[in-house]
């Protein structure tokens, strides 16, 4: 049987929250209500709203009450700003259109030079058929967009540049083990629902108190992100993994046509 992919946010998300250990690293997450949104803004004054489905950080929307008489929201490089909420929500809801969207609390990420970040953690079953953490790489956020993916401009960087402007490198090693260990138990748990998983992304957001935060799992990652490691054992290994559990299955050759 194929590898399962999970599409939707909302799915693997609730699976997750099944957990007690891992419920408390999840952000508050809605789904999409014009009566959600405002209550969540004035609880939270900024999030995310993203669609239920999608990848590479597409149509992720950045919202924020600044105060009483001002409202932002920001897609892509696109900065609007509304006096009042209601015409920011008007405005917002012709642009999300009939998609299912969530609403997530938003997290005020670490920074690196000025700019945020958040990390990545590739989680996949090894040759034992055990999940296995595999690599971690930091993603540094485009200056003027609000996700921080490769394919919308993030600059991949390793973790320990990144976590290394703001902890020593003892405590930088501690965390990396520490996300190694919450990554298992990210796909662990995610198994006991979806049990034909086989590779997870984990997208982890770490606030200005160096809380992870689950930000959302991906059931397809990206192996070739890892490539940008200058340590290239970290994707050798990735790349071995992806081939026995089938993720690189070969084409097959069509046979030449009799004439």
């Amino acid at each position: 049987m194929g590898i399962q992919r999970v599409k939707s946010k909302w799915a693997k998300t609730n699976a997750l929250l099944q957990s007690d250990t891992l419920s408390g690293h999840i952000p508050e997450t809605i789904q999409w209500s014009r009566e959600g949104l405002q209550t969540m803004l004035d609880e939270c004054g900024m999030l995310y709203v993203k669609p239920d489905q999608g990848t590479f950080g597409g149509g992720v929307i950045r919202i924020e009450k600044v105060d009483e008489d001002h409202y932002t929201y920001q897609l892509g490089t696109k900065l609007r700003t509304f006096p009042a909420f209601v015409q920011m929500a008007d405005r917002l809801e012709r642009e999300l259109g009939s998609r299912p969207y969530l609403i997530q609390k938003g997290i005020e990420l670490l920074k690196y030079n000025g700019r945020r970040f958040d990390i990545r953690v590739m989680v996949q079953k090894n040759l034992r058929d055990r999940w296995e953490t595999t690599g971690i790489i930091g993603r540094l956020g485009h200056p003027l967009k609000v996700v921080t993916n490769y394919h919308s401009g993030g600059k991949p960087m390793t973790f320990e540049t990144l976590m290394g402007s703001h902890l020593s490198p003892k405590a930088v090693k501690s965390y990396n083990n520490w996300l190694r260990t919450l990554g298992v138990s990210v796909a662990s748990q995610l198994q006991t629902v979806y049990p034909r998983i086989k590779e997870i992304g984990i997208d982890i957001a770490v606030d200005t108190d160096f809380n992870p935060w689950i930000l959302e799992v991906n059931t397809m990652p990206d192996p070739y992100l890892f490539r940008k490691l200058p340590d290239k054992k970290v994707y050798l290994k990735v790349s071995k993994y992806c081939k026995a559990y089938g993720r690189f299955r070969k084409k097959k050759r069509s046979s030449p046509r009799k004439t």
